[in-house]
């Protein structure tokens, strides 16, 4: 852990953001700060099993990175850092990922796994920042009943992917399935 001495208040939303202790499950979506409870069982359970399959595509054939949460996602210096459960960052866009700190930039694909509390938080606010910012491929799941919902990025708005089998995503972009 680092001490951070504080030399004068912070002035801007994302100034308070980066003063924040490591870990802590914030986002700042449009200079508003947003924070979250630790994840549940099933949440955890759904990341471990999409994670562990996009890791071992991913690297098969080094076609990027794949990342978890808590990892921040910088989509903008001023006034948008994100934290998705599941990140992945092409080959192709890898100068995103800055070694020292974390990503300065727009991931390829993203997956978030909704909360008790954060179904409109998913649905709407950060599918419409992804939308936004351009992000190729967004997934939402549902750990009650494993229902996926994935949009593709296509002239500037999100479509909607065909529907999937319960516990599954078929990532257009990656041309894969993974089970969860």
């Amino acid at each position: 852990m680092i001490d951070v001495i504080v030399q004068q208040p912070p002035r801007t939303i994302m100034e308070v953001f980066k003063l924040l202790p490591e870990g802590t499950l914030a986002e700042i979506i449009e200079n508003k700060l947003y924070m979250s409870p630790t994840p549940v069982t099933k949440h955890q359970r759904i990341i471990s099993k999409l994670l562990s399959g996009l890791y071992v595509f991913v690297n098969k054939d080094d076609k990027g990175e794949v990342f978890t949460a808590p990892f921040d996602v910088f989509l903008d210096e001023e006034s948008n850092a994100v934290q998705p459960d599941i990140i992945f960052v092409s080959k192709e866009n890898s100068k995103i990922i800055d070694e020292e700190t974390t990503i300065h930039g727009v991931p390829d694909l993203l997956i978030e796994i909704l909360s008790p509390g954060n179904r409109k938080h998913d649905l709407v606010t950060k599918k419409d920042l992804y939308e936004k910012f351009g992000v190729k491929e967004y997934w939402i799941i549902d750990p009650e009943t494993k229902e996926p919902i994935g949009y593709t990025f296509e002239k500037g708005v999100y479509q909607e992917l065909p529907k999937c089998p319960s516990g599954t995503i078929s990532s257009l972009l990656l041309g894969e399935k993974f089970s969860f």
